[in-house]
Formats: C-alpha cells, structure tokens, sequence
C-alpha cells in the first residue's frame, strides 16, 4: 500500500517495448536505497515489482494490461516519474489509501497560477466521475490531491497544486494536454459493489418471500 506522497523525482533510464508488454529502467537512488529484487514501486502511481537492481536502478515489467490503463508506455528516457516506496506497517499515513492500481488515464485541460500556488483543471473518463467527490482523495500521477471542485459536463475535476508538489513531483511539469495516471478512492469503488450485490441479493429473495 502507499500514501501518496512522492518520495523522489526519478528518471527513465530506458524503456523497451515488446509485442504485448515493456521493461522499463528507472534511476531512483532514494527508492533503491533498500529496495530488493521482489520489492514494489510505485512509478507515477503504478505499483511495478523490482526484478533487477543495479547502481541506483530498478528495472521492472509492464504487462499489457498495465499499457492499456495507465500512461506508462508513453514514457521515454529521460521522462521524470514519482517514485514512491510501500508505507511500512508502522509509518504514517500522509496522504490517503492508494493502492498503486490506476483507475484510467485523465488529461490536463488547463492551469491557472494563483499567488503561489496552481489550480489545474483535467479531464477525467466519464466511467470514473462517479467516484470523484468535492474534497474527497485522488490520486494524479501517484500524487495525493484533494478534489477541489468536481464537473459533470463534461467530467472533470479541479486541484489545487501547493509550492511543494509542483517543485517535488511531474505535476509541476505537466501541461495542457498532458494524460496522467488517475487513482480514484478505493472505498467508493468497494461501496458501489456492495451495494450492488446488496440489490441482487434482495431482488433474488423476493420469489422466496412470496412462497411463504
């Protein structure tokens, strides 16, 4: 599990790709500091597993799946990444719940300087609006933000990027256009479930009830 909050500003050393999938490279000296061959990372906000590691590198594969959801396979080297290591059982939760399982890809529509802060603006997919809440938690990019304002038509959602994010994460990087990594609450996606299986369950006992 992670929390959110990026941990270092890494690099893309290389990025291969294959018939369905990819192996990619990234220079992280902070993450790798104790990172073992198994471990997990989180490169903007996609929880990979460390299969090499070499002088400050981790190189990890992207299966197909992975490619699809997330923008991962537009990267190149020298692309810069979040990188985030797993909280320890014992560590604090800074941010929020993330699973380092992203939801979809959303698009950067617009920012707008504040004093000394940014709000930015991005698209997000109309089968995830659902679970984005006015000051509820996403996570852009494996950055842990609180949702400002949240649009229906078409859907969207507002952040509010302090001095500390866009100096330390690729969210001060990105621009107009730009697709990131979008993670929405865990905890909406699993209530919506239950109380879907909830409805099945009550429509299927009815005939019972009625034989009574």
């Amino acid at each position: 599990m992670f929390t959110g909050i990026v941990e270092e500003l890494g690099e893309v050393v290389a990025l291969e790709h294959g018939a369905e999938s990819a192996r990619i490279t990234v220079r992280g000296p902070l993450v790798t500091s104790d990172a073992a061959q198994g471990a997990s990372i989180a490169v903007n906000g996609v929880c990979l597993t460390v299969v090499e590691l070499e002088d400050q590198r981790f190189t990890a594969d992207v299966m197909a799946e992975t490619l699809r959801r997330t923008s991962l396979a537009t990267l190149a080297p020298g692309s810069r990444v979040n990188l985030e290591r797993p909280v320890p059982a014992a560590g604090r939760l800074g941010g929020h719940v993330v699973q380092g399982h992203v939801d979809g890809v959303g698009t950067v529509v617009t920012r707008t300087p504040g004093d000394r802060w940014e709000t930015v603006r991005i698209a997000v997919p109309a089968d995830l609006a659902r679970y984005v809440a006015e000051k509820g938690s996403i996570a852009v990019d494996g950055v842990s933000l609180t949702v400002v304002e949240v649009g229906d038509d078409p859907p969207g959602l507002t952040v509010s990027l302090i001095p500390e994010t866009l100096a330390r994460t690729t969210l001060g990087l990105r621009a107009p256009g730009d697709r990131v990594n979008l993670e929405v609450d865990v905890l909406a996606k699993y209530t919506e479930r239950l109380l879907a299986a909830g409805g099945r369950t009550a429509s299927a006992a009815r005939p019972v009830e009625a034989l009574r």
